[in-house]
């Protein structure tokens, strides 16, 4: 099994982030799942990459080649595959995982998750899709998202095909059923 990770390339302004990715990165490894992330060495990624790696889990990286120099390509993964852009990013990565967390990042990261947990909704798959919310990092952003389904904007059942974890065990476990 594998879980593809999204997450910023940045560390963010609190510890709790970092503590998160580093504990999500060992219960991987632990668990023998795999890890599919982004492919960089800093930030959150290198994070969760290095933690993984460190416990004997397996670490691939999904990088384009714009961005190996700039998010600085991790270079000890189990394996590392560079992309032609940012399209065949997401979609080996997708291909590659099993399921899907969101640790807190930016656009990027937000970015990624919506689109492939719209590919949920569409049936294109039925792959686990979970928000990690470290620290109510992504507090508002689920009121909104209650709102949105509130409004009719979002069906409930395309809802709840996004789990809310409040820590990696809770992750880990709805990428898991």
């Amino acid at each position: 099994m594998r879980i593809c990770i999204f997450c910023g390339s940045k560390h963010g302004d609190l510890p709790a982030y970092a503590k998160a990715a580093a504990e999500l990165g060992r219960m991987l490894a632990q668990q023998q799942i795999g890890l599919v992330y982004g492919g960089a060495s800093v930030g959150l990624m290198g994070v969760i990459a290095d933690a993984t790696l460190r416990a004997g889990g397996d670490a691939i990286g999904v990088i384009p080649q714009s961005l190996v120099e700039k998010e600085i390509a991790h270079p000890d993964l189990t394996q590392m595959h560079v992309v032609s852009g940012m399209h065949e990013r997401k979609a080996l990565m997708a291909d590659l995982s099993d399921g899907f967390i969101a640790l807190p990042g930016g656009i990027g990261t937000l970015e990624e998750l919506f689109e492939i947990w719209t590919w949920a909704q569409l049936g294109m798959h039925n792959k686990p899709c979970v928000l990690l919310n470290v620290a109510d990092y992504y507090g508002q952003l689920v009121e909104f998202l209650d709102k949105m389904t509130k409004a009719g904007y979002l069906k409930e059942s395309s809802r709840s095909m996004l789990t809310i974890a409040s820590n990696p065990v809770e992750a880990i476990a709805a990428c898991s059923h």
